[in-house]
């Protein structure tokens, strides 16, 4: 995809980006897809996605105790535990506010691995890694925020977004929904949203303005992005998924090109 060689210009020293459509096929790459970066909070997707195999696997429900007083696994994942950003300190009664949480997923990883007897980062790569083949992709540290990958394997999670096999297609479709709608709050890098929508481990976008997706991106787009130069989204209106991966830190720079990028490939898509 001629869009994708947009990424030459950016102002960083490595760059990697990639097109997947719904069928799963690759429409484009560019850059060095078997590079692995730090993916920051693109993190929280995949920990997302593995909390969710957990559910169909009946090891957790969604609306078990989990986090502080009054909160649930489906409060974590959706931000709304009242956990604050950083510390495992409440901040607001569940269900009340959009208070975006590291430490809720780092509270949700340990459930996990207290529910399953298995170490979080080892029940990441058994549920998601390996059946998707996602052999490069590991998680030392924080599900909220240490996961490591390439364009190659995140190409990989981005088609099995768009047609589930480890999921059903109505728990995706959850997950990908606004969860305790209304809800306002800050999205990290671009200010107060009224409302800030989340679904399950996935922002989505709705009207939010401003927002690191495109002009052109359809309300129905959801993904993520991390604070060190990362994304991934999905948009079901194209049928289309876009991952970029880069060495440096989230920025200015990336709120001037990334939506240039992205309504440069939805062009291109239709």
């Amino acid at each position: 995809m001629e869009s994708l060689r947009m990424i030459e210009n950016w102002p960083v020293d490595t760059a990697a980006a990639a097109v997947v459509r719904a069928d799963g096929t690759t429409v484009g790459t560019h850059g060095p897809a078997g590079h692995r970066f730090p993916l920051a909070s693109v993190t929280k997707p995949l920990a997302a996605y593995a909390a969710l195999v957990a559910v169909e696997e009946g090891a957790v429900e969604l609306d078990e105790p989990a986090g502080p007083a009054g909160s649930t696994v489906r409060h974590l994942l959706a931000h709304t535990s009242g956990l604050a950003f950083d510390e495992h300190r409440a901040m607001a009664e569940p269900g009340t506010r959009r208070l975006y949480s590291n430490a809720g997923f780092e509270v949700l990883g340990d459930h996990i691995a207290k529910a399953t007897d298995i170490p979080f980062a080892d029940y990441l790569r058994e549920a998601v890694l390996e059946p998707l083949g996602m052999t490069a992709t590991d998680l030392p540290g924080s599900p909220a925020k240490d996961g490591v990958s390439t364009v190659s394997d995140l190409v990989r999670f981005a088609a099995e977004l768009q047609a589930p096999r480890l999921l059903s297609p109505e728990t995706v479709a959850e997950a990908t929904s606004v969860a305790f709608p209304g809800l306002t709050g800050i999205l990290p890098g671009y200010g107060h949203q009224r409302p800030n929508d989340w679904g399950l481990g996935f922002e989505i976008r709705d009207g939010k303005s401003p927002h690191w997706t495109g002009a052109s991106s359809s309300p129905r787009t959801y993904g993520h992005f991390g604070q060190s130069g990362t994304f991934l989204w999905v948009d079901p209106a194209a049928g289309a998924a876009c991952v970029a991966l880069t060495d440096r830190a989230f920025g200015p720079w990336a709120t001037e090109v990334w939506p240039a990028l992205t309504d440069a490939v939805l062009a291109e898509l239709s």
